[in-house]
């Protein structure tokens, strides 16, 4: 009986100490908005809905991807950001990571203003590498890691569908140079590797209209 209610009494500690430090890692979306508005509105918009090609949409993208880049736009531990970029750097300096999560926990729940494809011919090559991928080149098809809609998954790979066009472009391009390079195994360099230029701009005219 003794033994029974020590470990109640430890248990009754050990719960709420649980529940506090869940409670402390939750996003908060109002302090999200905040930072939102003071750092990355004037180039994302108020509600992540960019209007220039150059600043990618972040409304409705996964919450996990979008503080996992915001992190690795800022130098850790004395060496350089996994993911180099001089204005982003300058925009999440003071940003804690506490102040990651909230502002993509913000973003993740607005709604977004899809962009839309302008080319027949480049959607219909589009849609059968992300469908389908090319087995010739051993380039996987895209719905596999994004989802057939372009959704994402979850904490693991972003949304891209309504994305702009030449955002994609240019981050595809980026991935097979190099000069992007904070894709979890290589996995992007690996695909963007094997892909024309032709092929690329495929692609991202078909995630563009993608829903």
């Amino acid at each position: 009986m003794i033994r029974a209610w020590a470990l109640a009494a430890a248990l009754s500690a050990i719960w709420p100490a649980a529940a506090g430090a869940q409670a402390a890692a939750r996003p908060d979306v109002a302090k999200g908005r905040q930072v939102a508005d003071q750092v990355c509105a004037a180039c994302h918009a108020e509600d992540g809905n960019s209007t220039l090609p150059a600043n990618p949409k972040l409304a409705g993208q996964v919450p996990e991807y979008l503080s996992k880049q915001l992190l690795n736009f800022k130098p850790q531990g004395g060496k350089k950001a996994d993911r180099e970029n001089a204005i982003m750097a300058g925009m999440v300096a003071n940003l804690s990571e506490a102040d990651m999560r909230n502002v993509a926990a913000f973003y993740a729940a607005q709604k977004l203003k899809p962009e839309t494809a302008q080319s027949k011919e480049l959607v219909a090559q589009g849609q059968r590498l992300y469908r389908g991928g090319n087995l010739a080149n051993g380039v996987a098809a895209c719905s596999g890691c994004h989802g057939p809609d372009g959704a994402g998954m979850p904490s693991q790979y972003p949304r891209i569908a309504g994305q702009f066009a030449a955002y994609i472009e240019s981050q595809l391009i980026a991935f097979r140079s190099g000069a992007r390079a904070n894709d979890p195994g290589g996995m992007m360099r690996g695909v963007a590797a094997r892909l024309s230029d032709a092929e690329i701009k495929a692609l991202a005219e078909y995630t563009a209209g993608l829903r």
